[in-house]
């Protein structure tokens, strides 16, 4: 869920993966404070927008900037047919989804590999759904990632979004924008010694309204594109449909 600071020459470039690095252990904490516990709920959402629940066969389901690997344990675990591809940029981060992994006896169906989302290495139609959560926020270029992600889903799959966002009306709205400006910078800076966490916010901000990223998904080729407001408008997700 973090990004970079406004100062990006005191820090690794946003999206590399390296300025993950040095929270990866704290991470999941961190998450589970910041979000109050709301986030694994938002997470299933994702995971039952894909719609496999009754696929036939082994569906294959790519998470991309899996990180921990939270979404990518969640999905084997709604999904017990499934085989999960997770995808993130930072090393760290893997190492500690790994484990969980492992810990869960989850090795033989979830696979996590170091890559990036603009340029994924996997061949054309060979994915049944993708989820990012928390991650197309820190992408260079979003619209090469949603190309890609269109790419690689067969035709009929989903590709499920997950994403903060800012409130910008109703009574949640300013206890919102208090929580994300004030308590989560400092809360992360005392907690990882971070700074990573101090630009949450503003990379929050600055991600597009949800009509407009959903235009982005539908320039990338999916269709049936939808978001959902989740919590007050906190997070939203997005999905579209491979043609």
């Amino acid at each position: 869920m973090p990004s970079s600071t406004p100062t990006p020459k005191h820090l690794p470039q946003a999206g590399s993966g390296a300025m993950f690095d040095g929270i990866a252990e704290r991470y999941d904490l961190l998450n589970r404070m910041i979000s109050l516990g709301i986030d694994q709920s938002w997470r299933r959402k994702t995971v039952a927008a894909l719609g496999l629940a009754d696929a036939p066969g082994t569906p294959r389901v790519l998470d991309l900037a899996t990180g921990t690997a939270d979404l990518a344990l969640l999905t084997a675990r709604s999904l017990p047919h499934s085989h999960v591809v997770g995808i993130d940029p930072s090393l760290n981060m893997m190492a500690v989804g790994r484990r969980k992994v492992a810990a869960a006896a989850l090795s033989d169906r979830i696979e996590l590999q170091q890559g990036d989302a603009q340029a994924l290495q996997l061949p054309d139609d060979s994915i049944d759904g993708v989820t990012m959560a928390f991650g197309i926020r820190n992408v260079p270029d979003r619209t090469k990632a949603l190309n890609e992600m269109r790419r690689v889903t067969r035709r009929g799959g989903k590709v499920a979004i997950l994403e903060l966002s800012e409130p910008k009306a109703g009574v949640f709205s300013a206890f919102a924008r208090f929580h994300m400006h004030r308590v989560v910078p400092w809360l992360g800076g005392v907690l990882s010694g971070s700074r990573e966490y101090r630009y949450l916010p503003q990379s929050i901000a600055k991600f597009p309204p949800a009509a407009e990223f959903e235009a982005m998904m539908r320039q990338a080729g999916l269709i049936d594109v939808c978001s959902e407001a989740l919590t007050f408008g906190v997070c939203h997700l997005y999905v579209g449909e491979a043609p």
